[in-house]
């Protein structure tokens, strides 16, 4: 399964509120040739590290590509600057975040792409919660443990709730 976590917690004249941006962000991948095999609900959580930044909405996406994660990682970068993802100063508030979070069991990094999985998507309640709804038996690829385990050791600064009514779990709204 390759996953994608998504991100954002400032408005955009062109694409709305922060869920907004997450939707639009979501058709832009399709509009590119990604298939989007599974979504989870939107969560609603706190920044990372603990700051005054406002809160994101955050999701997980399952896609399909023939991409390699080099690639797939650089088309993500482009679909965040068409959103108006600028890159000045780690962990600042953004339009949109898209990370790569898993390619299948991938481990490691491949002649200079990115580091799989994600080196801290086991520390993230805006990753691991909105993955657990869309695949409440995943295991995280190099250590084995279990999404209900590493949603359990996650610190209480790592607030998290649902973004609205939702009909339930990978339904996406």
């Amino acid at each position: 399964m390759i996953l994608i976590a998504l991100g954002s917690n400032l408005f955009s004249d062109a694409y709305g509120s922060p869920q907004d941006i997450c939707v639009a962000a979501v058709e832009a991948l399709e509009k590119r040739g990604i298939s989007i095999t599974a979504r989870s609900r939107w969560f609603r959580t706190a920044p990372v590290p603990v700051s005054d930044q406002p809160w994101f909405v955050n999701g997980v996406i399952a896609v399909e590509t023939l991409l390699p994660p080099a690639e797939l990682l650089g088309l993500l970068h482009e679909v965040e600057s068409e959103f108006g993802r600028t890159r000045t100063v780690r962990n600042e508030a953004r339009t949109l975040d898209l990370d790569l979070i898993a390619y299948n069991d991938r481990v490691g990094n491949e002649a200079g792409g990115p580091i799989l999985p994600h080196p801290r998507l086991h520390e993230r309640a805006f990753v691991l919660l909105p993955l657990a709804d869309i695949d409440p038996q995943w295991r995280h690829p190099v250590s084995g443990v279990p999404i209900a385990t590493l949603i359990s050791a996650l610190p209480a600064d790592q607030r998290a709730e649902l973004d609205g009514p939702g009909d339930g779990p990978g339904d996406g709204r």
